[in-house]
């Protein structure tokens, strides 16, 4: 029987004393173990300090001790968090969301390992075919071929042939040489037997086939030893493969590796590399293994057919320059009565093929240096020229290049990233490519009874193999991602996603005695599918684990064993314990998040729906991804719920299409939509904003203060002061960013980078300015007796008091403030900001201009991280922008903000390929009581 969790460590719970991390007021707490614990709170409570940078930052930390003093030596002393000591801590795991690989080549399959399992198993199972005849490949040994021979071909005159070159151009003359000194005397080229003789070649231009004739018989029983030693011979000198001739010049291929007997290609012994797509022995030599090509085409180089050579009509050229290449073209269009001022539209043909890709006639340029003299040159073609320079290394020339590149599914593996022999492996009539474009529920009733279809020397190789693939999809089944596939990026992922699929990949190693740390596990989860992952986190919890959660959700904490509320407000408000116990004893507790659990304060229902603007957005025949030609329609001047199980084609259908339309109507954008017939409506918007929750920044240098604007003012107002003026600073000097004002040993950054080997940078304060960013001139300017980086450290709360008389400024500050961000501090990181925290600064940013009332807002997922109390905010601030009569579309599945929508369209009904659908739409009221909406039915229960 195994140890519990409690038996190795000693002690019956985690004690955490005098937590003081950023906002923690030095806290006691003490966490139960081998129970499914849930940390919530009013966003910037001290929720993710008290989980991530007190308890896992010291079990890292820990765990770092334990390394050899030369390891550490590499990677340098962790530093302490702010905590006077940690009881009864296990070794810790954290599933946050930031931590997606941005890798185009890792998959869902890649990292579950579940593709690692399928290489294997095709490797040591599979059985060949081949990609010419499609018949299966032979494999024979030296004895086989011999019997082969003898009973096959008895009494008929035979040549052993022994293969050197197959399909390869030269001359061959060394080849020739070698070839009698070894003894032999003919040789068959390109199916003629001819004898050797001395300096004997072939046309070096043409492509040839050369075989060593090693032995000549009539095949008989008694002369079994000669033809046995030929054919040994005979493999030997062709590495494995040899070639009978017959009396009528037919031939028949053998091998001792897999062999087509019709054809005679051959395969090398496969192993796991040889289906591996990040592996030159597996992947397919045209796209490298990415499924994808980077294409230079027509369309994409004459984007506006409309506009002539001069205007730019060719992208890659621009417009007219006195360029050598303006005058070859011109030279060209002059033959066919056309000038480079000419629609491309009405050019001929035949001339801008000449144009794009060249021709063979030298093109006479006159001279200007010698008059009535020709510069002859040839004209390779713009096409060519630039596909010339796709080689280049040079990282500026590949992005010039990248502008007019289309991206296509690549023409030889079909997306399918393997090369064609590794695709001719086939395990029960599929192969693996197969197999990786399944989703997961179809793969896991694929394998339910695959023994049925293999031989007994198959099912002896593969049972192991095909217990772990079981096991492993058994687990992505549980947890709700039974729509994804294997050869799904994971940067395509959403972030809540990529979490599950680490959170699968941790139940599979069924480690005990671990402390898991989880980040908002239930985000982008639907309602029926939160069931699924409460069962997976209390397995986690069963094997003999501490589970500890950092999340919002109502069923998660009503499902959890023991609840810690951190409060009571945001920033320096909070940093307390102000409720804990078990789900009965919390609900009792007087504190903000267990009034909204019990249902004593709720986020009310509407009494009457938005008429909007009586207009609507109308797309039609989205056929994306999993979309089956779906027509959306979106009424214009409402808030719009765009709902559905996870991988139902939300994402699909306003992400990836009706954004990307938009973007491009109105700014031009470059994003190609996914397949649709038309869009219509569009007449009634003036703009689009896209809110989502990708970072403000990846540097520590952006902050809410830079990203929306604010800080300009700031230095402005800063450089007005008298003191300023005295000293002649410009607000240049009161920037972190350019020198002059800022310190410059950490060139304002007020962090210094470590680059760890083997582990993520780490961040340090800078020794001399003391993370203030600035030198000591500069901070000697001060307004109201605050200086620059004092201004920075403030929360939005107390900047909203601090600029109340300068209305540029504080209009901005008042927006942060309305999104529920007023704990933030102006010049927070914004590495340390969550992926909620960033999506409302972005969205404040945008409130703080000034709206139309003809605006299209796109949200996915705005409640990310956000707490009961914070959503009754943010809804305060959407509403607001609806009651204008712009539009806002929101991708979402919490239910509070469901039932406040003006319309809903409900996706679905299931993830994948059995999504892709609208299958309810109207108000809240109407699709609550549609039948097959999974959506319906929990808004049933909230209205």
């Amino acid at each position: 029987m195994a140890l519990s969790d409690i038996e190795l460590t000693g002690h019956e719970q985690i004690e955490v004393y005098g937590a003081r991390e950023h906002n923690l007021k030095n806290i006691d707490v003490t966490i139960p173990r081998n129970k499914l614990v849930t940390v919530t709170g009013i966003s910037g409570s001290g929720k993710s300090s008290l989980a991530f940078d007190t308890i896992y930052a010291e079990g890292q930390r820990r765990y770092m001790e334990s390394f050899s003093a030369y390891a550490r030596s590499f990677i340098g002393d962790m530093e302490r968090p702010d905590v006077d000591k940690i009881n009864g801590l296990s070794p810790v795991i954290s599933i946050e969301q930031k931590t997606t690989s941005k890798n185009p080549r890792s998959t869902v399959g890649t990292t579950t390992e579940i593709y690692d399992f399928l290489r294997l198993l095709f490797a040591r199972a599979g059985i060949a075919y081949s990609y010419v005849t499609g018949k299966p490949m032979i494999k024979q040994s030296q004895d086989q071929i011999v019997e082969k021979i003898l009973e096959e071909y008895a009494g008929q005159k035979l040549s052993l042939l022994a293969p050197v070159v197959k399909g390869r151009k030269g001359h061959y003359r060394e080849l020739f040489v070698q070839i009698r000194k070894m003894g032999y005397s003919k040789v068959r080229v390109d199916g003629e037997v001819m004898d050797l003789t001395p300096k004997m070649q072939l046309d070096r231009y043409k492509i040839h086939d050369v075989e060593i004739v090693v032995d000549r018989i009539l095949p008989k029983n008694e002369d079994r030893y000669r033809i046995s030693q030929s054919v040994g011979t005979a493999l030997k000198v062709g590495k494995g493969a040899m070639l009978l001739l017959n009396e009528k010049d037919e031939v028949q291929y053998l091998s001792q590796n897999l062999m087509d007997p019709e054809s005679g290609i051959s395969y090398e012994k496969p192993s796991p590399n040889s289906f591996s797509f990040n592996s030159p022995y597996g992947s397919c030599p045209t796209c490298n293994g990415m499924g994808e090509v980077n294409e230079i085409t027509e369309e994409s180089i004459i984007p506006d057919r409309k506009l002539s050579i001069s205007r730019g009509g060719i992208v890659a050229l621009g417009e007219y320059r006195e360029l050598w290449i303006f005058k070859q073209i011109s030279v060209i269009l002059k033959k066919y009565k056309a000038n480079i001022s000419t629609p491309i539209e009405k050019i001929p043909e035949d001339a801008m093929k000449v144009i794009l890709y060249g021709s063979d006639e030298p093109v006479a340029v006159p001279s200007k240096k010698y008059p009535g003299e020709d510069w002859n040159t040839n004209f390779e073609g713009i096409i060519n020229f630039l596909k010339r320079q796709q080689e280049s290394d040079n990282d500026k020339i590949g992005d010039w290049l990248k502008d007019f590149m289309l991206i296509k599914t690549c023409p030889d593996c079909e997306g399918a990233r393997l090369k064609i022999e590794s695709r001719h492996f086939k395990v029960s009539d599929k192969n693996i490519s197969e197999l990786a474009e399944m989703d997961v529920s179809d793969l896991a009733a694929w394998f339910e009874n695959i023994e049925v279809n293999l031989t007994d020397k198959q099912n002896q190789i593969a049972v192991e193999i095909l217990k772990e693939i079981r096991k492993r999809i058994g687990f992505l089944n549980g947890i709700g991602l039974d729509y994804l596939t294997l050869n799904r990026p994971i940067r395509s992922l959403s972030g809540g996603e990529a979490q599950r699929i680490r959170l699968a990949t941790q139940i599979g190693t069924q480690l005990v005695g671990v402390l898991y740390i989880m980040d908002e596990p239930s985000i982008g989860l639907h309602q029926r599918d939160n069931v699924k992952l409460i069962k997976a986190l209390k397995d986690l919890r069963d094997l003999g684990n501490t589970v500890l959660i950092v999340e919002h959700d109502k069923d998660m904490m009503l499902e959890s064993d023991y609840i810690i509320d951190v409060g009571p407000g945001a920033g320096r408000h909070g940093g307390r314990i102000v409720g804990q116990g078990t789900p009965e004893e919390f609900l009792k507790n007087g504190s903000k998040t267990a009034e909204f659990l019990s249902g004593r304060i709720n986020i009310e229902v509407p009494k009457e729906r938005r008429e909007g603007s009586g207009e609507s957005l109308v797309l039609k025949g989205a056929e994306g991804n999993n979309l089956q030609n779906v027509d959306l329609k979106i009424p214009l001047g409402k808030m719009v719920c765009v709902t559905g199980v996870s991988g139902s084609g939300k994402s699909s259908l306003i992400h990836d299409t009706l954004f990307p339309i938009l973007n491009r109507h109105f700014y031009r954008a470059k994003r190609e939509p996914l397949e649709h017939k038309k869009v219509t409506g569009l007449e009634h918007l003036d703009k689009v904003i896209e809110v989502d929750q990708s970072p403000i920044g990846r540097t520590p240098r952006s902050n809410p203060a830079t990203y929306t604007g604010m800080f300009t003012d700031i230095r402005s107002l800063f450089a007005d002061l008298p003191e300023s003026k005295i000293r002649g600073y410009k607000p240049g000097r009161f920037s972190f960013n350019v020198k002059g004002g800022r310190c410059e040993t950490c060139q304002g950054g007020g962090m210094k980078k470590i680059e760890m080997d083997f582990l993520p940078d780490v961040h340090v304060e800078c020794e001399t300015c003391k993370g203030k960013r600035f030198n000591r001139e500069t901070l000697e300017v001060r307004f109201k007796g605050k200086s620059i980086s004092d201004v920075l450290d403030m929360t939005v709360e107390e900047a909203l008091i601090f600029f109340e008389k300068q209305p540029r400024i504080s209009r901005r500050v008042q927006t942060l403030y309305d999104v529920g961000l007023g704990y933030i501090t102006l010049g927070q990181h914004a590495t340390t900001l969550s992926g909620g925290e960033a999506q409302r600064v972005k969205l404040s940013e945008e409130l703080s201009k000034r709206d139309t009332g003809k605006t299209i807002y796109i949200l996915d997922e705005p409640t990310t991280g956000l707490h009961f109390q914070d959503i009754q905010k943010l809804l305060d601030v959407l509403q607001k922008l609806a009651n204008k009569g712009n539009t806002v579309l929101i991708i979402e599945h919490n239910m509070d903000v469901i039932k406040v929508a003006d319309h809903i369209i409900d996706m679905g009904p299931e993830g994948g390929v059995r999504g892709g659908f609208v299958v309810a739409e109207g108000t809240p009221e109407k699709v609550a009581k549609v039948k097959g909406s999974h959506t319906g039915f929990y808004l049933a229960k909230e209205l």
